[in-house]
């Protein structure tokens, strides 16, 4: 540790006292604009039981940024929580967005916010779209949502039907009454269509699901996590030839974490990690407006160079020329027993 503190002193006289420190270090250690919107609410809507969505415009009418199906918002609520939802209208209309929001009762009380504070007319701060979970082209596709992981599916069924590729769709929930979007679901032409609420069917395994992919065929998975675990499991044993395309917006449980610390170099402050946190989550109790997106080390909206300390790598992004520099705070840790950041 006090070879952590060396260098943090160092850093300091170079880069934030130093006669040089306003060129060689610039203000803004991660990049926190360029992707930034006001929008404004323009409609909410019920779409199931605990199910609304929120059509989102500009206040002046302007022209959205483009999207492609898969894509999602991060969106900042009035408290200051920050959630990521995918969007689930047409890319087509650049007049404006929709998102869908699941109420989840015992969950950290964003999806409450939404369904309890967001009206017609209320005013929200977006940053994106951006896409980790891009549609690609294949021969065939199977698509597999599970609840509110319709969102991302429902514009990757229209651009399937839109490229005439062959495509099977089945679509889980606990009951019909629990499930969005049922109705713009059967409008959808051109392919196979299965719905199966667990009140109906049974809960669905998922194996015997993806035993009936095409060769060769794309599947996209989005629900909840037993389902992408399954899925991750067998499809490769089942369809070695396809491809798999799996998306979650909650982060990804720390396996065989050890504590340590992190060194903030601009605020001089040393948060602790624990064992079972990421330093995403540390250093946010510190700085809670620091950047992030996807939590699961695929994004790269969360790098921030390190000063000193080794790493240990955990995602899925950085080049091999950067991992001696930078880390991904959302999965990756330390080393040793330290690292100093410039944050």
């Amino acid at each position: 540790m006090r070879a952590l503190v060396a260098a943090l002193d160092a850093y300091k006289q170079v880069f934030v006292s130093g006669r040089s420190a306003h060129v060689l270090s610039r203000p803004n250690p991660v990049r926190r604009s360029g992707f930034e919107l006001d929008l404004v609410v323009d409609e909410v809507r019920a779409e199931a039981e605990d199910v609304v969505s929120l059509t989102l415009v500009a206040g002046n009418g302007a022209r959205l940024p483009a999207w492609t199906p898969g894509s999602h918002l991060d969106v900042f609520l009035p408290s200051g929580r920050q959630r990521q939802y995918s969007l689930c209208g047409d890319p087509a209309d650049r007049l404006r967005y929709r998102i869908a929001v699941r109420r989840i009762h015992d969950g950290g009380g964003g999806s409450r916010e939404v369904h309890e504070v967001l009206r017609a007319g209320h005013p929200l701060r977006i940053r994106g779209p951006r896409n980790a979970f891009t549609f690609v082209e294949a021969p065939a596709y199977l698509f597999v949502a599970g609840g509110i992981g319709i969102t991302p599916i429902l514009p990757m069924v229209q651009a399937a039907h839109d490229a005439g590729a062959r495509w099977r769709m089945v679509y889980l929930g606990r009951s019909r009454a629990s499930m969005p979007f049922l109705d713009e679901l059967s409008a959808c032409t051109g392919g196979e269509i299965d719905i199966r609420p667990d009140d109906e069917f049974g809960v669905a395994d998922v194996e015997e699901l993806i035993r009936r992919a095409e060769p060769g065929a794309a599947v996209y998975v989005c629900g909840p996590p037993p389902v992408l675990t399954a899925a991750q499991r067998t499809t490769f044993v089942l369809n070695p030839t396809g491809s798999l395309h799996t998306e979650r917006f909650s982060a990804l449980p720390v396996v065989d974490g050890r504590e340590f610390d992190i060194r903030l170099a601009r605020t001089g402050t040393t948060v602790r990690v624990g064992a079972e946190e990421t330093a995403l989550a540390a250093i946010r109790r510190e700085l809670p407006g620091v950047v992030y997106s996807c939590q699961q080390g695929f994004c790269g909206t969360c790098k921030v160079a390190v000063l000193a300390g080794g790493v240990e790598h955990r995602d899925r992004t950085l080049p091999d020329s950067e991992r001696a520099t930078s880390m991904l705070t959302c999965v990756s840790r330390a080393a040793g027993d330290g690292l100093v950041l410039d944050l």
